[in-house]
């Protein structure tokens, strides 16, 4: 089973450090089999303060990086690194137990860590918005974008702040396993199982106005609808909104036009039937609203590198 070592490191962010517990410990497969097998540690037997008020008695100590596949560090304002760009010995050590296959992962804050072990020198990277210019500031060789929820370099990955790292999690728990699992694990925790990568992070934007309606009961609509055709207009009738007014609030609420919305929920969704179903592959675009078999093998080949069929071995040639 896939190991994952959640790295608990003082003064941890308290919400970033329930998120990848939380998240791979949902993960399952259809026989309700776990799919990781997931251990917090720190570096000594200590509770480790949180930012938010409490202290969390980690299960492990830094041993459990040992045989870790992947390794998770959480946000923290752990002094060396978030001011000096530095690592404390223990710290250091504890990092040198990591077998160089292993894949790391940082939400948040976390970034900090790895970029004061040297492990992001000419990477991508991001971190919260509020601490990019921290982070570049510090480590002049990463190549730090704060305006990504997240960022895959295969086998270093990183997310922006807090709820973002929900989504980093998702986006690893699809890749390993596919989308249903992935929205599964979503549908568990209450979440969105899909916000894409490049998505802005919602840098100083206001919360809209209380006399404006939400768009999410057209979203949720629409994910029903997939297969039909779905105009900004015919949406902005479902919302009882004028396009203009829809359009500028659906971008205010996702981050993303109504258009773009649209496509990557019917990609997603045509990954799922991939996934699950043995439809033709003309049927599985005609269902996910994609029209053609050609558009789907366009949007997959961009998306994933695969052909549908090569996809659909991957997830059920098992």
């Amino acid at each position: 089973m896939h190991r994952v070592a959640v790295l608990l490191l003082p003064p941890v962010v308290g919400f970033d450090a329930t998120i990848a517990p939380l998240m791979f410990s949902n993960a399952s497969d259809d026989d309700g089999n776990p799919l990781y097998d997931v251990v917090t540690c720190a570096l000594s037997g200590d509770p480790v303060a949180a930012t938010t008020g409490f202290s969390v008695l980690a299960e492990a100590g830094p041993e459990a990086l040992v045989t870790a596949d992947t390794v998770v560090i959480p946000g923290t304002r752990y002094p060396s690194a978030r001011e000096d760009g530095t690592l404390t010995p223990d710290v250091a050590a504890a990092l040198a137990l990591i077998r160089p296959a292993a894949r790391l992962v940082s939400i948040c804050t976390g970034a900090f860590v790895l970029a004061a072990a040297g492990l992001l020198d000419g990477r991508p990277a991001t971190t919260h918005w509020r601490f990019a210019d921290d982070l570049r500031r510090l480590h002049p060789r990463v190549r730090v974008d704060e305006n990504v929820l997240f960022v895959d370099d295969g086998d270093i990955l990183s997310s922006a702040g807090l709820a973002a790292g929900i989504d980093l999690c998702l986006h690893i728990i699809r890749s390993d396993h596919g989308a249903q699992v992935a929205n599964a694990v979503a549908r568990y925790c209450v979440v969105p199982p899909w916000r894409e990568g490049g998505q802005a992070q919602f840098i100083d934007r206001q919360v809209p106005a209380p006399d404006h309606f939400s768009t999410a009961p057209t979203r949720e609509w629409a994910l029903r609808h997939l297969h039909e055709e779905l105009t900004v207009s015919r949406l902005a009738r479902h919302a009882k909104m004028s396009a203009r007014t829809f359009s500028r609030r659906f971008r205010e609420e996702t981050g993303q036009a109504p258009g773009t919305w649209i496509r990557n929920r019917r990609i997603d969704f045509a990954r799922e039937l991939l996934e699950s179903r043995d439809h033709p592959v003309d049927e599985v675009a005609r269902l996910s609203g994609l029209g053609s078999g050609a558009n789907l093998r366009h949007h997959l080949r961009r998306g994933v590198g695969m052909s549908p069929s090569s996809y659909r071995k991957v997830y059920q040639g098992a």
